[in-house]
């Protein structure tokens, strides 16, 4: 069943939003920050700006050139399959779900189109162990895949029936 042109637009939005933080925060740091700069604001957080030419901990980045096109290719199929996913009617946390995670891929592949790389800019850790840097993309869609997690334990949980009297 398809979903009213409302809620498609209103998930798309969702997405486009998330875009757009992304992308606004990649161009603060990219334009304040040196590259490689660490500035820190806490005991456990600083904010940096490194370029990651790979996935997620820096997977393939030193592979030489050709997982740019692959992670883009890759990035664009699922974004291609999450429009479509959204078309059709789906409960909130679902539908909430792919837009985020529709949001994160396409802010990390327009860094991918325009600079070879994904700008990642939160850097945690704990003492001298630092946690690979991230962006703001990379938390909208870890949050979209716990939505996604959770709309299935909800989907999946048994459905209690009070038992009638005399049965």
């Amino acid at each position: 069943m398809s979903a009213t042109p409302i809620s498609i637009w209103r998930w798309y939005g969702v997405a486009l939003l998330a875009v757009l933080l992304d992308q606004g925060t990649k161009g603060v740091i990219a334009s304040t920050f040196e590259l490689a700069e660490r500035v820190p604001v806490s005991t456990f957080f600083n904010l940096v700006y490194v370029l990651n030419p790979g996935a997620a901990f820096s997977f393939l980045a030193e592979a030489g050139g050709w997982q740019r096109y692959f992670f883009i290719a890759l990035a664009l199929l699922v974004s291609a399959w999450l429009v479509f996913m959204l078309r059709i009617q789906r409960p909130r946390y679902e539908a909430l779900g792919l837009s985020l995670v529709l949001g994160g891929a396409v802010g990390n592949v327009v860094d991918r189109i325009a600079t070879g790389a994904v700008v990642d800019y939160l850097d945690f850790h704990w003492n001298e162990v630092h946690w690979p840097a991230f962006n703001l993309a990379d938390v909208f869609v870890n949050a979209g895949v716990l939505l996604l997690l959770l709309a299935i334990f909800r989907e999946s949980s048994p459905k209690v029936v009070p038992e009638r009297p005399g049965t």
